[in-house]
């Protein structure tokens, strides 16, 4: 579990047009939101 403050591990993921980016890349910041599902039927 990571916590408050934490390096974020090497993740590499690909954008919605194939471009691939790298999460926690060295000498930079990364910012990630997680939204909880809202109130929908969806």
């Amino acid at each position: 579990m990571l916590k408050e403050g934490d390096k974020a591990p090497a993740v590499t993921g690909v954008s919605y047009d194939g471009t691939s980016f790298d999460l926690g890349a060295p000498g930079r910041r990364t910012v990630l939101f997680f939204y909880p599902k809202a109130n929908t039927g969806g």
